[in-house]
């Protein structure tokens, strides 16, 4: 399933959301300038679980260690990973964004990458990977789009087998179907002992920002909790401008 848009329009002008999208995009041609994929900068930058919890790095200095668990936020492994992840960021985002305030969206988005850090982490801490992606605070947004907006309809790309349909879905269905999808992938992924000297998704990235989104939505409460309800039924006009 692929998003292309939903049907709640947001009042205020999404300033922090537009940014972060802004923010990525600059790193990612930072990296660029340092080879194809980034080269050492993903390795100094990314956040390595086996790095981050070895008894060697007790040289770096504390805020050295934990640098890297903020600026693997904005980076990406490729153009289709940077392009997908601000996708889904500049459909649900602009939503949470006007419900819960500018700044405090911020701090939001924040604090789901670091749980999402942490969550990958704790799942693989034997993992020599780099982390890197936005993905996992975008999971935190979907989880505090899931509670706000759960009637809302997202127009969706739906493949099926050969075929690509057009649907409107709810959110709730939506949303709720992805984090099942995480869930299983990040489940067996640790069965299979799969995350830790390989690449690939960080499946317990996902479920632990879309988890921390929802957990922490509650100390973000929009300031009118009952607004979403009211216009969630508006439908959508797929070549309409949003």
């Amino acid at each position: 399933m692929f998003p292309l848009k939903d049907n709640i329009p947001a009042r205020t002008f999404p300033v922090v959301n537009i940014g972060l999208i802004a923010v990525n995009t600059a790193f990612f041609l930072y990296q660029l300038s340092h080879g194809p994929l980034g080269g050492e900068l993903i390795f100094d930058l990314g956040f390595i679980p086996a790095r981050f919890f070895s008894q060697n790095s007790g040289n770096l200095l504390p805020i050295a260690g934990l640098l890297p668990v903020f600026s693997s936020m904005f980076l990406h492994a490729n153009l289709l990973h940077l392009v997908s992840n601000m996708w889904m960021l500049w459909i649900f985002g602009d939503n949470v964004e006007d419900c819960m305030g500018h700044g405090r969206y911020l701090l939001f988005f924040l604090l789901c990458g670091i749980a999402s850090v942490a969550a990958q982490s704790l799942a693989h801490p034997e993992s020599t990977i780099p982390m890197v992606g936005a993905s996992g605070a975008i999971s935190g947004v979907l989880g505090a789009y899931f509670l706000t907006y759960p009637h809302a309809r997202i127009l969706t790309l739906l493949p099926i087998f050969i075929l690509i349909y057009l649907v409107e879905l709810p959110a709730y269905f939506f949303l709720g179907f992805w984090f099942l999808i995480q869930f299983i992938q990040g489940s067996l992924s640790s069965l299979n002992g799969a995350g830790s000297h390989s690449g690939g998704v960080a499946w317990w990235a996902h479920v632990g920002g879309f988890a921390a989104g929802v957990v922490l939505l509650y100390l973000f409460r929009c300031k009118d909790w009952q607004r979403p309800a009211v216009q969630a039924g508006k439908k959508i006009r797929p070549l309409g401008k949003r």
